[in-house]
């Protein structure tokens, strides 16, 4: 059962099932997905340029996740498109999102789901025109006003905090001396 449930996360990305069954399924998918990106790096060769000890890992790599995901489909999946994906990351490859309980039998039911493609944007080209810099300029003021407002509001309660204290001892002074 949880072969073909790590099977059908493996192709849909994203499968709903009870709590319990999600819980058991996100333990042997992250195995799963630790087999096949520990490989990515030897995947991106060709075949035929792969030493004989990278082509044994690459063998390895797959009958391990075949000995929990019995579908092939599947595993090709887990090494062409979901390793090398999560290749930069260590870890946490899915998660769990509960969503309510099952209208016949009222058992709690989860979304269990690979997380999306964290993979950092292409940042903008930075040009040599001197217009780019002045946005950048402008914004600085504004956050010294803040820093410098926020600071007023601090000295303006310190002394209020300060004039309490002062009160307060005065009274244990008084009373003390009674």
């Amino acid at each position: 059962m949880f072969s073909n449930l790590v099977a059908a996360l493996l192709t849909n990305e994203r499968i709903q099932t009870t709590d319990a069954k999600a819980k058991e399924t996100r333990r042997l998918a992250e195995r799963t997905i630790t087999w096949a990106r520990r490989v990515g790096d030897i995947l991106s060769k060709k075949a035929d340029r792969r030493t004989p000890d990278e082509s044994a890992r690459v063998v390895h790599a797959v009958r391990m996740a075949r000995r929990v995901v019995r579908d092939r489909v599947a595993v090709s999946k887990l090494f062409d498109d979901i390793a090398p994906r999560f290749a930069a990351r260590r870890g946490g490859y899915t998660r769990i999102v509960k969503i309510g309980q099952r209208p016949g039998d009222a058992a709690p039911m989860s979304l269990l789901e690979l997380i999306p493609d964290d993979a950092p944007k292409a940042a903008p080209a930075k040009t040599a025109d001197k217009g780019a810099d002045k946005p950048a300029k402008a914004k600085a003021p504004k956050a010294e006003a803040k820093t410098e407002s926020k600071a007023a509001a601090a000295k303006e309660k310190a002394p209020k905090k300060t004039a309490a204290k002062s009160e307060t001892a005065s009274k244990k002074k008084t009373k003390s001396e009674e």
